[in-house]
């Protein structure tokens, strides 16, 4: 990552590669980016901190950039410890520093740093307020639900560029190189899934301004075709179908149900599926799953019953579903069960508290392992899944 944005903004954020889950689950192979920018102007603001494991290298970057000269300002967007974490550290450096917050980030800071005084260093600012560095005149946009309620963004005027706090966020550290959509989908749907409404909103505020370039809190600066970012958002917080297939999501004790998914999967494609995905919710990466099933417009759920229930890894992907608001798809269920087959009940339970799921019939029933005369019923159900 180049340390310059433009002349006078500067890149002074820390990699972590050494942490294994993101929010203690999300797996993040690839690391994650702890992103903070320094504005140089006749008054210096510092653009959020990082997180407290990195903070003796975040002081690094940002005495690095400083050059001697002291900060006046911290604009703080988000609280959330990964970002808001190196405050006191700051402050203890350069106690005159003023922290610009929306007012409920301000009531928030004790709640984290119980034994900081910060009542002669905040700067509570509202909605479309602006702060004159010099050269740079910076404007804040509350942005409450994305996807903390003490969120807010920073415009930059002169310079063009918008400060988007967790929005534009992807998983993965800066020194590894990826295609940003697969990334950021997954951050997306997991971290800010729920609130497609608020950043709705935001996105309409974003329209108002000439931006050209996004600095978030996670993953790069996005400096050219900001278009399509920018659709992806829209459509992922409009719950959208950005593609067309069917998401198989599977949950198997013994294979049988295991093999039914693959059975399926098989025969979608045979008659012509655009795409078939398809999980092991006992094996593969929870955020992944959720990610898919959001990104198609048709899911088949296929669950081993247990202890009158469904089996756990169904159970939870589910429940994962429900609270980052799923909606607006077509669901097909497949259960399996040795005696007395409960999974298909459990499963549409869950299902019908989601809006505006529609639940395809046939659903399926396997009684311990796949038949031939299960066959038909699979293809039934392909076909309608087809419609």
């Amino acid at each position: 990552m180049k340390t310059a944005i433009t002349e006078t903004i500067k890149y002074i954020g820390v990699d972590d590669t050494d942490l294994d889950l993101f929010e203690s689950q999300y797996i993040i192979p690839n690391g994650i980016s702890y992103n903070s920018y320094l504005i140089m102007d006749e008054k210096i603001a510092i653009m959020d901190t990082a997180d407290s494991r990195k903070s003796e290298e975040w002081m690094a970057n940002l005495g690095r950039e400083l050059q001697g000269r002291t900060p006046d300002y911290l604009v703080v967007q988000h609280m959330e410890p990964d970002h808001a974490g190196s405050i006191a550290v700051v402050l203890e450096h350069y106690p005159n520093l003023k922290i610009v917050a929306s007012k409920r980030a301000c009531d928030m800071l004790p709640q984290f740093f119980e034994d900081v005084d910060f009542s002669q260093n905040i700067i509570a600012v509202k909605e479309g307020e602006t702060l004159c560095l010099g050269a740079h005149t910076l404007q804040f946009f509350m942005a409450p639900m994305v996807h903390w309620p003490e969120v807010m963004i920073t415009y930059d005027q002169k310079d063009k560029v918008v400060f988007s706090a967790d929005g534009f966020g992807k998983f993965g550290a800066l020194s590894h190189e990826e295609d940003w959509a697969c990334e950021a989908r997954r951050y997306y749907f997991n971290i800010c899934g729920k609130y497609g409404a608020p950043v709705q909103t935001l996105l309409k505020k974003l329209a108002t301004l000439e931006v050209e370039h996004i600095c978030p809190l996670h993953g790069p600066v996005l400096s050219e075709n900001l278009g399509y970012y920018i659709a992806l958002y829209d459509t992922w917080s409009r719950y959208a179908v950005e593609t067309e297939g069917i998401f198989i999501a599977y949950a198997s004790i013994h294979g049988g149900t295991a093999a039914v998914a693959h059975k399926l999967k098989e025969i979608l494609e045979a008659k012509g599926a655009p795409k078939v995905s398809i999980a092991d919710l006992s094996r593969d990466d929870m955020a992944e799953a959720v990610e898919d099933a959001f990104r198609m417009d048709r899911m088949v759920v296929a669950a081993a019953s247990y202890d009158a229930d469904v089996f756990p890894p169904m159970h939870d992907f589910l429940h994962h579903l429900k609270l980052k608001t799923y909606q607006n798809r077509r669901v097909g269920i497949i259960e399996n069960g040795s005696w007395a087959p409960s999974a298909a009940r459990v499963m549409r339970g869950m299902l019908e508290q989601m809006k505006g799921i529609e639940i395809v019939e046939p659903v399926v029933t396997i009684i311990s392992r796949m038949k031939q005369a299960d066959i038909k019923h699979l293809e039934l159900l392909a076909d309608q899944m087809l419609k």
